[in-house]
Order: structure tokens, then sequence, then C-alpha cells
């Protein structure tokens, strides 16, 4: 299970970084995934583990979405703040591509309360 979500970790890290539009939070974004990226990885050292899927066998690349699901699930983190990182950090993308900086660091704000330190 640890070479699986050790790919599925730097496949989320990779995608993070190669942004072909720079918006005006671009950078910040891709920070902020990178924490939530650290965020899930201690989460899934320290936590449960589970049984691994018959989807995980049909040679599909895990996604965030999907990591952040299976870690909710097993509690290694709330649901709830699975959804403020998720819906902040889409929030944050959506302002991000349409140039509004504040909105976008309004939701990046939102997100960091959500990981935390």
């Amino acid at each position: 299970m640890w070479p699986l979500r050790l790919l599925a970790l730097a496949a989320m890290l990779a995608a993070s970084v190669g942004f072909a539009h720079a918006g005006p939070c671009t950078a910040q974004i891709g920070q902020m995934q990178v924490r939530f990226d650290a965020k899930l990885a201690l989460a899934a050292r320290s936590g449960p583990t589970a049984r691994e899927s018959v989807a995980a066998t049909d040679h599909r690349q895990p996604t965030p979405d999907s990591i952040a699901a299976a870690e909710a699930k097993l509690g290694d983190l709330s649901p709830r703040t699975v959804e403020a990182i998720e819906s902040g950090m889409a929030r944050a993308r959506r302002a991000d591509a349409e140039g509004d900086k504040a909105a976008c660091e309004a939701a990046l704000a939102e997100v960091q309360r959500a990981i935390g330190p």
C-alpha cells in the first residue's frame, strides 16, 4: 500500500507544479497544494490503513480528491476538513483563472485555516 500512496503523492505534486496559465496567485495555489499533499502524506503515514479497493487495481491513477476521500473515510482527516480544503482550492483556481487576486487570496486563506499549522 505504501508504494501506491507514495506514487499517488508524487503524481499530485507533479500535477500541481505544471500550470499552463499563470494567474495572479498561481504560485500561491501551487504552494498550498503542496501543503495539502504534505498533510495527506502525514495522515497516511500516521493513520490506519485499509484494504486496497477493486477500483485501485483498475490501472487508474488516484486523484487528490480520491486520496483525501480515502483518508477521511479512515478517519485520518475529518470529512468537514477535506470538504473545506477541496472547495477552497476549487474557488482559488476559479478566481485565479478569472484574474481575481483578492478572491483567490481569500479562498487560499480559508484553505490555510482548514489545513492548520
